[in-house]
């Protein structure tokens, strides 16, 4: 069934949709909203947890294959880059053939590689299936977010999509907690193999309650060029980020890619505006609200992930904590990521979202202000209070930026709108992790010879320097096997203590990041196009 929705291609708002507001569900399972919900939760829940829990299982994968240290990293490295190129095309692919198929498709293709890894013998199989699971991930993330937008009516949407945040946030932070559960007790196949029976559970779910809504504007063909530019110039942006820790953000190479992205981008947008049906229209972006969500996920990501990043370090190599025990340190941000959440949606929805979105970044930056005064000895509850704060502040930006993009997208775009959020957010983490990380490096680099020759130690050449650095920015003693005790506590509290001036370095330029993003947060306004959801129609 299609909808009957006629809507300006541009974003400015359009042909007033003929949708009834106050639309109640009606009987039986298929495109029931609530259940909608659900399904679509159980299928974005394994991309998002694969995300992060991975991580956990790497040392494990390490020693089990004997793979080497770059090519686990390809591990993380191949799964984001897949997602991160393909997610826009993708959500195009939804709006073409319906975000119902898309779904299913990328739901069984991801659950099939994640088998296929558990299976695999070898860290070149690992490292391709995990580039399948980026593949099929893409497919069905902006699916969801266009099925959210087709089923729920305007006035249910915002809590729609806080619990869609919430099970995005709490799953992204609670995967180190189940990783370091599954890799301990069990094996890192495990972790992998977890996703099978959650896979076969949100396609049987799926085929039984998901309705296919086309609108009646969909595209009828594909951009193949637009594709293609719009493809390597992610490509070109995405590894720059990826291998800028590796080559050093003054290499060439480093900034060769990032102009061949430039280029790419430039290109393609001169191009999206001679072809009949683009891929991304960019009409979309004369919508200052639109644009202006697109920013606040990049910026809401680079505070998120970058935070993140740096501290499951700290909890594991300066409190020696173990991966679960970090993981139960953080629950704190994840609790108030499942609370705020779905209360962020309420509240947005009776306010609209400039007022949250505001407060939450506000609040992400006094997090991150605080995550930079954190110590060696920091206690418990005082880590707790900070972790805490910054799910409060993150949740509302979570679900806010998520309505401002996909409310303010024609519903014939809102594959591409969802496909644009994801990628904003992936963009961002990468930043976060390849800018943060860049300035953790540099004040290592700059502290480390200095507190080194301070607490009276063997001076060091310049490669055994290099090589301590390396391991001091991810809080890790430098410390020679034979050391004496004495001079093996000394670097220790070296390391921890320059490790500890390098996170606050980078949580404040994350803080900072969050100012700038509290203006940003007042572009934003309700969705001009949210009343056009299809599902107002079947419900």
């Amino acid at each position: 069934m299609t909808s009957q929705t006629t809507i300006d291609k541009t974003g400015s708002g359009g042909d007033a949709p003929v949708v009834p507001s106050d639309a109640t569900p009606g009987k039986g399972l298929r495109g029931h909203p609530w259940l909608t919900l659900i399904t679509v939760a159980v299928g974005v829940m394994m991309v998002a947890l694969d995300g992060t829990i991975v991580a956990i299982a790497n040392p494990a994968i390490q020693k089990d294959l004997g793979a080497t240290f770059a090519q686990v990293q390809w591990i993380t490295n191949g799964y984001f880059l897949a997602l991160a190129v393909s997610l826009i095309t993708a959500g195009k692919l939804g709006d073409r053939f319906g975000h119902r198929q898309t779904f299913l498709i990328g739901v069984v293709g991801f659950a099939a590689a994640s088998g296929a890894i558990g299976l695999s013998d070898s860290i070149a199989l690992v490292v391709t299936f995990r580039v399948f699971q980026g593949l099929f991930g893409a497919l069905l993330m902006p699916a969801a977010l266009g099925l959210l937008r087709a089923t729920f009516p305007a006035e249910k949407l915002n809590m729609a999509i806080g619990i869609w945040g919430m099970v995005i946030g709490a799953s992204t932070a609670g995967g180190p907690i189940l990783g370091g559960v599954l890799v301990e007790h069990v094996n890192w196949q495990s972790v992998f193999f977890i996703n099978v029976p959650v896979g076969i559970l949100a396609v049987v779910l799926g085929v039984m309650i998901l309705l296919d809504h086309r609108a009646e504007n969909a595209p009828r063909s594909f951009d193949i060029l637009g594709i293609a530019l719009l493809s390597a110039a992610m490509f070109s942006l995405v590894w720059a980020l990826i291998k800028a820790p590796e080559w050093g953000w003054g290499d060439g190479r480093t900034w060769l890619f990032i102009a061949a992205s430039v280029v790419g981008f430039t290109v393609f947008a001169l191009w999206e505006t001679k072809v009949k049906e683009p891929l991304i229209p960019l009409g979309l972006f004369r919508s200052v609200p639109l644009s202006a969500g697109v920013v606040l996920m990049v910026l809401m990501a680079i505070a998120f992930m970058g935070g993140l990043f740096f501290v499951t370090f700290y909890l594991q190599n300066v409190h020696g904590m173990s991966p679960i025990d970090a993981g139960l340190h953080l629950l704190p941000l994840t609790g108030m990521m499942i609370v705020g959440s779905p209360l962020a949606g309420a509240m947005i929805t009776k306010v609209g979202p400039r007022i949250p979105l505001a407060g939450g970044m506000a609040f992400t930056a006094i997090a991150m202000y605080g995550m930079s005064t954190l110590q060696t000895d920091t206690a418990s509850g005082v880590m707790s209070l900070w972790f805490a704060m910054l799910g409060l502040g993150l949740a509302p930006v979570m679900v806010g930026a998520t309505e401002v993009i996909v409310g303010n997208a024609p519903l014939e775009l809102s594959g591409v709108a969802g496909g644009l959020q994801q990628a904003a957010m992936q963009i961002g983490g990468s930043l976060g992790t390849a800018v943060l990380g860049a300035v953790m490096a540099s004040k290592v680099d700059s502290d480390l010879a200095g507190n080194w020759t301070s607490a009276g130690l063997p001076p060091l050449t310049a490669a055994q320097e290099a090589q301590a650095s390396e391991a001091v920015q991810v809080g890790v003693p430098p410390v020679a096997p034979g050391t004496p005790d004495a001079i093996a506590a000394k670097i220790t509290g070296v390391a921890h203590d320059t490790f500890i001036s390098g996170m606050s370095a980078a949580s404040l330029v994350a803080a900072a990041v969050a100012v700038v993003a509290v203006g940003i947060a007042f572009l934003t306004k309700r969705g001009e196009n949210a009343e056009a959801g299809a599902g107002a129609a079947h419900i």
